[in-house]
Formats: C-alpha cells, structure tokens, sequence
C-alpha cells in the first residue's frame, strides 16, 4: 500500500468529474481516485479516459442504473472490509440525476462513512452564468420523456416563483420547449445552456418562443443541455391560484372565452394544472353540473 493511499480513511467518496474539461477536476479528487481501492463508475470505457488522462491505474467496476441493486450490494460488502471505494458517475455529480443514490443510502444505513469530494455540476454552472434570479432555485433534473407527461409535468410548476433547473436531451429539448410554451408562456425568460465548459459551449437567452424558434431552426442539436426556466411574476402566481380555486365549470367557461379552447382542450387544460386524469375532471365538472341543475 502506497504511503497515499494508506492515509485515505476507509469509506465510500462520492466524487464529482468534470462535465466536459478536463481542467476542472480538483487535486483532491484526482488524490482519492489514486488512493481509493477501487473506483465504481457508471461507464468505465468513460472513466478510463479520464484516469488514463492523469495517470491514474485504481481497478474500475460498473455501477449503472441497469445493475444498482445486484452491484450496490457488492460494494456494500467490500465497504464493510473496510476498502475505499470511489463512487463516479460519467459527469458531475454521482447521484444528481445520475446512479449513485442507492449505495450511498445503503453506506449510510450501514455506518459506512461517506464523504462527498465536490467539483463540476452542470446544472449550478449554467445556473452561474444564465442570468436569471439565483437566490433561489428548483433543480427538477429531466422532465418525462413522454409528451402527454411532460406537459402536466411542466403545467404542475406553472406557479413556481423561483428559477428552475432541468436537463435534457439534444433530440427532445424543441418538444420539450413547445410544452413549456403551452405550460408557461411564449413570454417567459428561459436559458438553454449546451455544451457547458467544452469547445462548443453554448448559451441562448431569450423568452420561450424566441429560444424555441431559434433551436427548431437548426437541423441538428448536439451535447448535453441544461435548461434553465425563469419562476412565475406574483401576478402568475396569484393567477394560477386563483384559477386552482375556481370551480371546473367557470374555470371552463374562462380558458374557452379567454384562449378559444374547445371544451375537450380547455378540460384537459385544466386537468394539467389539478394534477388530475382527465377521466376525473370530467366527472366533477358532471358533479358541478348536476349540482346546479333544477
């Protein structure tokens, strides 16, 4: 055992990479992925290049979401040795939308120490340089990918005051920017970050409809995206209160005045935004109708 790797205590380090320069990893992540006993990773023809890059010769094992649970209890048996295992993912932060968070539950459940060795995370670097209100912030990490989910996802955060935080795929980000159109507004301020810390990075400011028209100008999208979406004003807030308040009927009757929807548009609309089945909210706008009725 080298004299480094003697001083690194036994345990499970959860271990952030770089997104996409290699520059950004710490000296004291490139010190646990020398010392640890070995590293588990979600891909590792992925992380070879990186501990090829800096030298790095720790034995690799694969640990993904297709074999969290049989892997998980492997590793959990080599903490209980006592060895050092280094927890990484492809990118950024095991864990944050990516495998992680089973074994580090189950350290944790176990007594196993587990020390976080932080660095790059894309959602807070695009969220860094985007632009929009940082006080606050919601990270949502990916939307559903099937386009009737994705919409009463998206409906669901009409009234979120604060800015919010998803990522995407390149081939879904124009559907997913047309259901937020739908859910939030053409006018509403949004961030396409792509690309972040590479060669082709990228950042589109501008409102929903401006960012949604520019990327379904181009014939092809490529890199990984982080999409960052401005909160509600107080007026949206208080609208979608109110509008969660009214009856299904009159809630009806305004979004057919207000935005020519036909009946069945408007009723689902409207199931969006309760987070019900449109099956239920048909039945209590029956509900309300016959309650008025003679």
């Amino acid at each position: 055992m080298t004299e480094a790797a003697s001083s690194l205590a036994p345990g499970l380090y959860v271990v952030a990479t770089p997104i996409g320069n290699l520059e950004d990893i710490t000296l004291r992540a490139l010190r646990v992925l020398g010392s640890a006993d070995r590293i588990a990773c979600e891909d590792t023809r992925q992380t070879q290049k990186l501990l090829h890059h800096f030298n790095i010769a720790t034995p690799v094992l694969s640990y993904h979401q297709h074999n969290e649970r049989q892997r998980g209890a492997e590793l959990l048996a080599l903490l209980q040795q006592g060895q050092r295992i280094a927890l990484v993912s492809d990118a950024g932060l095991p864990g944050i939308s990516d495998p992680g968070a089973e074994i580090v539950q189950l350290a944790i459940a176990a007594g196993i120490s587990v020390v976080p060795i932080p660095g790059a995370c894309a959602a807070v670097t695009a969220l860094a340089a985007a632009g929009l209100d940082t006080t606050r912030f919601l990270f949502v990490g990916f939307p559903p990918s099937r386009p009737g989910e994705r919409r009463s996802f998206l409906e669901a955060l009409r009234a979120e005051p604060t800015t919010m935080v998803f990522y995407e795929a390149p081939h879904r980000i124009v559907p997913t920017l047309d259901d937020a159109i739908a859910a939030f507004g053409a006018e509403r301020r949004v961030v396409v970050a792509r690309e972040l810390t590479k060669i082709h990075e990228e950042f589109l400011r501008g409102t929903l409809g401006e960012i949604h028209a520019a990327l379904n100008r181009r014939e092809l999208i490529r890199g990984e995206i982080t999409l960052l979406i401005a909160g509600a004003c107080p007026a949206e807030t208080a609208s979608a209160a109110n509008a969660a308040q009214q009856s299904i009927q009159s809630r009806l009757a305004e979004l057919k005045k207000l935005e020519n929807l036909d009946e069945m548009d408007a009723l689902k609309r409207i199931a969006r935004e309760r987070g019900l089945s449109k099956s239920e909210a048909y039945r209590e706008l029956q509900r309300e109708r016959s309650r008025k009725s003679p």
